[in-house]
Order: structure tokens, then sequence, then C-alpha cells
């Protein structure tokens, strides 16, 4: 058994390719009421019984507030070039509109100026789901007034953290707040309607369209992007219901997104298939929403097969999983990327999440030898490798995760990080997988240098 992870030191990669480690505000910060904070969606949303597989919430969470120096020492001895991290709207702007918190904006610019110093590149996000409690009541996602308010916010962190920040990304995975947050309800603020859903996507473009078209004219230094979850759809068959479900699947998860933002339109086949729960939208909305993309973020996880008989299981299959229960599938991965470069117009383009949650447990010395962890890396990265190869303009990769954290409605269940953190203590112990990626890099840019 090995230990180690190699990633490819040719010319294949831009010399400039990012490496990264990424994480999300409510996972890992806690101090949830502390400095004036406001609630979010999600402080809220924990406490409905039974929302969260453990019953627990992000309170304490990673308490990567009162760590942060540890925490930056901690990513800076991973050798990463960049750090993604989120800024939670109500630590900032305890409303979502009106007065600022003068403590929640010093925690990011100690955050950043303390990657700065470190040689790290910040890279924020600007939602990651955490909306504040107080829009939610007036409306949330639903509101077409909240995408204004986004643009507020958006503009107030620019003009706090913009000339220092490597990177902006409005949003984080719209569809997961539009179909798990507002049709499914197993996200924050749990609700189930699929009319709901497609207007929260609407008014998620939208807000991202009109923050783009603000913080440009307020002169923005940092590149501005948007990071959407790709699942690509695969038919369990070759059958004709099979291939059609795949395809109707493919335009509500990928092309409803992709669409608007590069092409100007929503698809036809998945708005048709709406119908009366298709979005209200105004004559200038898809031109506001298709802006020009500095970069597009693509998180990636697994494949989603497709069957017209019912939910298809991998283990069933005989196929490896995470402990997600998600199928490892790597080369679903190349074909996304290689999909991706041939029907859409690319901007440079981030792998901006990428990982797998395993069991993780502590050995007798002390360590986790995650060597699942390490493999699913290794044959993740090389397929990035083959999609750059194939002229894909990937220009970085962050893993997913950076430290263990709250997984949302799994709770602390499920251990994304490279890094271990010991729930009790808070004690942080980076993983067999940590020390492969921190040398995986080192021999990679000796390679590209050569």
């Amino acid at each position: 058994m090995t230990m180690t992870l190699h990633i490819d030191p040719t010319h294949l990669l831009r010399p400039d390719f990012i490496w990264g480690v990424a994480t999300s505000a409510f996972q890992i910060e806690g101090a949830a009421d502390e400095d004036g904070k406001g609630e979010s969606i999600w402080d809220v949303f924990c406490r409905q019984p039974g929302a969260i597989a453990d019953g627990s919430d992000g309170r304490i969470a990673c308490d990567h507030v009162h760590r942060l120096d540890e925490d930056l020492d901690l990513i800076a001895s991973l050798g990463v070039d960049a750090y993604r991290f989120s800024i939670s709207w109500p630590r900032v702007q305890p409303q979502g509109w009106g007065p600022w918190s003068e403590e929640g904006l010093g925690f990011y610019e100690r955050l950043v100026d303390g990657l700065l110093a470190r040689g790290i590149r910040p890279f924020a996000t600007l939602n990651h789901w955490d909306l504040p409690q107080v829009l939610q009541t007036q409306g949330g996602w639903m509101a077409r007034d909240t995408a204004h308010r986004f643009v507020d916010y958006a503009r107030g962190i620019q003009r706090c953290l913009g000339d220092r920040l490597a990177s902006i990304a409005t949003h984080n995975e719209p569809w997961v707040i539009a179909i798990l947050g507002h049709e499914k309800g197993i996200f924050a603020p749990g609700l189930t309607s699929r009319a709901a859903a497609a207007q929260v996507n609407h008014h998620l473009l939208l807000s991202h369209g009109l923050a783009l078209q603000a913080l440009r004219a307020d002169g923005a230094s940092a590149p501005l992007g948007i990071v959407l979850n790709m699942s690509p759809q695969e038919p369990a068959t070759d059958s004709p219901a099979d291939r059609a479900l795949a395809r109707l699947q493919d335009g509500h998860g990928l092309r409803w997104y992709l669409d608007p933002l590069l092409r100007g339109r929503y698809p036809d086949d998945a708005w048709t298939d709406l119908g009366r729960d298709a979005p209200r939208m105004e004559a200038t909305d898809l031109a506001a929403i298709a802006q020009p993309l500095d970069w597009l973020g693509i998180n990636y996880y697994t494949r989603n097969v497709v069957s017209s008989a019912g939910p298809w299981d991998p283990v069933a299959h005989g196929l490896p999983v995470t402990d997600m229960g998600w199928e490892i599938c790597p080369d679903s991965f190349h074909a996304l990327l290689t999909r991706l470069h041939r029907d859409y117009a690319l901007p440079p383009t981030f792998i901006t999440e990428n990982g797998g949650a395993f069991p993780d447990p502590v050995q007798a010395d002390g360590l986790v030898h995650d060597q699942d962890r390490i493999d699913y890396l290794r044959t993740h990265i090389a397929a990035v490798v083959r999609a750059a190869q194939e002229g894909v303009p990937l220009a970085g990769y962050f893993v997913w995760s950076l430290m263990d954290n709250f997984e949302w409605a799994s709770g602390y269940a499920k251990r994304f990080g490279i890094v271990h953190v010991d729930y009790a203590t808070l004690a942080r112990t980076p993983k067999a997988s940590a020390r492969a990626y921190r040398d995986a890099l080192t021999r990679w840019r000796v390679g590209a240098r050569a």
C-alpha cells in the first residue's frame, strides 16, 4: 500500500496553475452569536427537529474564528498557493441590509491579511448558502428584492477587501440552494415547492449578474466568477426512456445554469418541463445574467446515473463509493470537463471543490492513514491533467476540504478534510492525505520549473 500522491509535472498544466484547499464559513467558523453576528437560515434550520442527522449545529463547528492564526499556519504548512473561503453575510451585515458589523468585517480583514502575509492567495465566495435569516422572513431568495440586497452586500465587501482578494465568487452551487433548500426541503430553509425552487434559481443568477455589473462599475480589481456543482447525467441503459430522462436532468442540473450565464438564455427543454412552475422574470434579466465571466468554478464529486425504472444504486452494481454513498468515478469527471469545453466557450476554469468523505478513524499511532482519500485525489487530479492536455482551460484545483467540518444535513458524521478535527478537543491533525498533497505539490513545482 502506498501513501503517495503524484501529479504529472509536465507542460500539460499551465505553469501558473493554482493549487489550493477550500472551506465555507458556516461549516468551520463557529462563534455563532458573537460580535453582533446575525442569524442565518442555517442557524434556524439546525433547530428543526430531525433536520440534521446527528442533531448537531454550527454554533461551534471547528471554532475557526477563535483559532484563526493556528488555522492560517496550518494552511501555510500544506504548501498551497491559495485558500478558498466564504464570507458569512450575517457576520458582516447582520440583517442582510443596513448597518455593517465592524467586528465581522475585521475578522475577514485579519483572515485575508494573514493569508497574504503567508504568501497564500485569498479566493473569497460571497454566498455559500448562509443567507441572513432577516432576509428569509422577507421572502428570502424567492423575493426579487433579495437580489438587490445581495448587490449591496457584494459592493460592501469589495470596498472593504476587494483590493486584497485574488478572486471573488458570487455564489456557491445555486442548484443546492434552490433544489435541496426549496424543492426537496432537506437543506435550509427547508421548503418543498418546485415553483419556489425555479424562482430562487432565477433570482440567484440575476443577483450574480447584477453584482458583476456593480462590482465592475465600482472598479473591481479581483477576477469575478461563480461556482457551480456539476454532475454528469448518464443513462443507466441505452433505452430511449433512460436517454431522454438523462437529457432532461442535464437540462435542469447543468444547462439551466451554463446556458443563461454563457449563452444568454435558459434551455428550452428544462423551461418547457417546468410549465407553470417556470420563474417570473423581466425583459432585461437574461442580459443581466449573461455578464462576461473572468473565470468559472466547477465543484465535482460524482456522476448521476439516470434510470427511468427508479433510483440507481452504485453499491448494488458493485461500484466503489465514498462515505456519502457517492460513486467514485474519475472518468466521468474527465468526460464532464471535456464535454463542457466542447459545448461552451469556457473562461479560465477552476476546480473549486473536489474530494471524498471517508470514515478516517485515528489509528493507534495517533495519525489518520486515509489511503482511500489519497487514491480519490490521485485519480481525480489525473482526470484534471488529462482534460488540460485535451485543451480544457483549467487554471486551478482546490481540495475539499481543508479540515473535517459541519457537513450540513449530515452533521459531523461525514469527514471530508485532509486535516482531522477532534470535535471534543478541536485539535487539528493533518492526515496522510495532507502530507501526500503537500509533497505532491512540492514535486510538481520542481518538475514544472525544469
